[in-house]
């Protein structure tokens, strides 16, 4: 069995809050606080949780977009959390990202033929005449067609802009892709052409997805495997089957318990697990497990220290001292 691609370890990101007028300086802000997962070759493995969680920041840094505060990120063995930003060159050839909001991803003082070149140019690739051709062949595998190639970003939709973020993150011939929220800001039927896309480059070409999104549904049809995320932590790791046919953390269960589902009779008779309060400051996290101020079963022992993450099956965990009782 080959390494894994990208293996992370205990990564933290943490900012340096704004300074206080009065009473000295805030703690700082833990977005991110002590993540680690495994993402295998030809994968995918979503990220999911509210808004805020710091899904968004793991991805960030991943591609050290961030600056990690302490952790290791293993991509092919080498830990580029450590490396200088002048040897990280080379590595954005590996990882690119997609944007959620396409648009502004893209400069709009340049047409699309420049979009695409642009990272060719400043990596060496495809020289003289091969460059025309690397493009075309860029523009073919995202459904785009030559004529397209003069236009300005204010001239494409969202999807002919989602697809050129695409084509853009395509063209250094990456092995992982940071897909950040890829079609939050879609058309229904928009969101499928652009994940049958993903799905059919995927297939293609042996890419890695790094897939973010708090939509269930689609993460249930892209993903091999999902981490549920809260407040810097991830709560619950499992192969996508698991999560959504045996959810084990309270926090998993009450996410899916919120996303719509399409048959009326279901929807009507299923049980809904309603979170009292709001997210707790990630500069202030509760003591213990980080979930407990909402979650509808937390006892006293929960705010005495983190819980670990406990095997409830085939690869599944979940940090819960709750769950050997009620798993």
């Amino acid at each position: 069995m080959s390494a894994p691609l990208l293996e992370v370890q205990d990564l933290q990101v943490h900012f340096a809050p704004p300074r206080r007028l009065i009473g000295g300086t805030a703690p700082p802000v833990r977005a991110v606080d002590g993540v680690s997962f495994v993402l295998e070759r030809g994968k995918t493995l979503a990220l999911v949780g509210e808004s805020g969680c710091g899904k968004s920041t793991t991805g960030l840094a991943v591609l050290r977009l961030v600056q990690p505060t302490a952790g290791r990120i293993l991509c092919d063995g080498l830990d580029i959390a450590a490396l200088p930003r002048s040897a990280l060159l080379p590595f954005r050839r590996r990882m690119q990202i997609i944007f959620q909001d396409a648009a502004a991803s893209l400069d709009p003082r340049m047409p699309v033929v420049d979009l695409i070149t642009e990272a060719l140019e400043i990596h060496g690739l495809a020289p003289g005449p091969e460059r025309p051709r690397r493009v075309r062949r860029l523009l073919d595998l995202v459904g785009i067609p030559s004529r397209m190639l003069e236009r300005y970003p204010h001239e494409l939709s969202g999807g002919q802009a989602q697809r050129i973020a695409i084509c853009r993150a395509l063209a250094v011939e990456p092995k992982l892709i940071v897909c950040d929220e890829p079609v939050s800001a879609l058309d229904v039927s928009i969101q499928a052409q652009i994940i049958n896309l993903l799905q059919d480059l995927q297939k293609e070409l042996g890419l890695s997805y790094l897939f973010i999104s708090h939509d269930l549904s689609v993460v249930r049809q892209v993903s091999d495997a999902v981490a549920v995320m809260y407040l810097g932590r991830i709560v619950e790791h499992a192969p996508t089957s698991e999560v959504f046919a045996r959810p084990a953390h309270p926090y998993t269960r009450a996410l899916l318990s919120a996303a719509p589902v399409p048959d009326p009779e279901i929807e009507r008779t299923r049980e809904r697990i309603v979170l009292q309060g709001d997210l707790p400051s990630p500069s202030a996290p509760p003591s213990g497990c980080r979930f407990r101020t909402r979650c509808p079963i937390a006892m006293p022992a929960c705010a005495d220290a983190l819980p670990p993450a406990i095997e409830v099956g085939p690869g599944h965990s979940a940090a819960c001292i709750r769950i050997p009782a009620t798993a």
